[in-house]
């Protein structure tokens, strides 16, 4: 087999192996934590130039729909009443209509007994 002697150390292939593969891990290791901190310092730096967008003109189109809700309520609202009112103005034009109804057809009756009583009428 081979030997290689470095620094007073006899090194067989199995040793060989294990110091290539210890040396190889130490590498990669080194070259992941390289590539980490150059991905952590773009992130930090694009965290500190982060600016926040703008929405001034989300809380002025929340405004206008606010308003215009308070405006459709307040329509709601009369037309509501008006409808209260007119429903209200019906039932008492019924009402009266029945009413006058009654008042008729009274009338009419009295007015057929009469007729019938009358001497002239030739019963």
């Amino acid at each position: 087999m081979a030997e290689v002697e470095v620094g007073g150390i006899k090194f067989t292939g199995g040793k060989m192996a294990a110091v290539l593969m210890a040396l190889s891990t130490a590498a990669g290791i080194v070259w992941g934590a390289a590539e980490f901190w150059g991905d952590y310092m773009d992130m930090k730096e694009r965290i500190e130039a982060y600016e926040a967008p703008d929405l001034s003109h989300i809380d002025k189109e929340l405004a206008v729909q606010k308003e215009t809700v308070n405006r459709v309520n307040g329509d709601v609202t009369l037309l509501l009443n008006d409808t209260r009112d007119a429903m209200r103005r019906l039932y008492e034009l019924e009402t009266q209509t029945q009413r006058e109804l009654i008042d008729v057809r009274k009338s009419i009756g009295i007015q057929i007994e009469e007729a019938l009583k009358n001497p002239l009428a030739g019963n």
